[in-house]
């Protein structure tokens, strides 16, 4: 009887420490990313510093699996209800698009999102204050800042008198936008060319079909499968010597000619905090969801020079950022 209990002790004294540094090892959370890429890329970077900061690193104590749909809201649906399955703690989305999918494929997961357009007339949540379900975050304004960013180029280019913009007329998000450019264009006195493209390959026919003199300017509005292609746009305004505006800052950089936006990875790193704060315990209808005020009209002086578009002082003057 001795020799049994000597027996176990020292099992328990060999196997205890084992055992003791198994409950110490720290929780490492798994976050479903689903985004269009390219440009929102840029969110997630914001997103992983913000998570930095707040004490969770990226293959550390939390480890982001990114499910980039390159534009299509099928892949993205499909996406999120694999994540879900995967039993990852939450989804992180980076668009209107596809949070609107990661809604309709879930049924019970946690979803912080990034998006563009109006929350709660998208329908993703009852209001800003009480969210109201398992979806919040962060609301950046790209869809209200549309007529805005029409009235900027009309200052910078006065002679503008017709503009022409591409989307997926299918896209809910791109035909609001589009709209809110019609209206803004009829009280300026713009005529607003739209043109429907559902496949870069009709993007790429359209900019090809478009004839010297025939616009004054490409002005972006906001779809996934368009924005996606800014380079492509960038390069085909240049040839045809036509200012553009984009929706994202990393478009002008690119060599687009202006911005009026948010910076993308500010948004990743504000939004970094709903992250962590559910990974903490907190429910998504706890958290109100937070707009971004901090909107910046960035131009590219060397794409103007290129292109011989001289920027009047007055706009000038109250650009937030030039690129040179």
């Amino acid at each position: 009887m001795k020799k049994t209990i000597t027996a176990l002790s020292v099992c328990f004294l060999l196997f205890a420490p084992c055992f003791s540094v198994e409950a110490q090892q720290p929780r490492i959370y798994r976050v479903g990313i689903i985004t269009a890429g390219g440009q929102w890329y840029e969110m997630i970077d914001g997103l992983r510093f913000g998570l930095r900061q707040l004490g969770l690193e990226d293959g550390k104590q939390v480890v982001l699996s990114i499910r980039d749909t390159k534009g299509d809201a099928k892949t993205a649906e499909e996406g999120a209800r694999n994540l879900e399955q995967e039993k990852v703690n939450l989804i992180y989305t980076t668009q209107t698009s596809v949070t609107l999918a990661a809604k309709r494929a879930t049924a019970d997961i946690p979803v912080v999102f990034c998006v563009g357009a109006d929350p709660v007339v998208a329908g993703l949540v009852a209001s800003f204050a009480k969210p109201g379900g398992r979806l919040t975050g962060v609301f950046y304004r790209d869809t209200d800042l549309a007529a805005k960013r029409l009235e900027i180029l009309k200052e910078m280019v006065p002679k503008l008198r017709r503009v022409v913009t591409f989307y997926n007329s299918r896209n809910p998000v791109a035909s609001e936008s589009a709209k809110l450019v019609r209206e803004e264009a009829r009280r300026l006195g713009v005529e607003l060319v739209e043109r429907h493209v559902a496949s870069v390959e009709e993007l790429q026919a359209s900019l090809g079909a478009l004839k010297v003199g025939e616009v004054d300017a490409i002005f972006e509005v906001s779809d996934a499968l368009v924005s996606l292609q800014d380079q492509l746009i960038v390069d085909s305004a240049r040839v045809k010597r036509l200012p553009t505006i984009f929706i994202s800052q990393t478009s002008v950089v690119k060599g687009g000619f202006a911005t009026y936006s948010v910076s993308r990875y500010e948004i990743g790193r504000l939004s970094a905090k709903y992250v962590q704060r559910i990974l903490a315990g907190s429910k998504p209808q706890e958290l109100p969801v937070q707009g971004v005020d901090k909107i910046e009209l960035v131009i590219n002086l060397k794409t103007a020079k290129q292109i011989g578009l001289t920027v009047p002082p007055n706009v000038l003057a109250r650009v937030d950022k030039v690129i040179k």
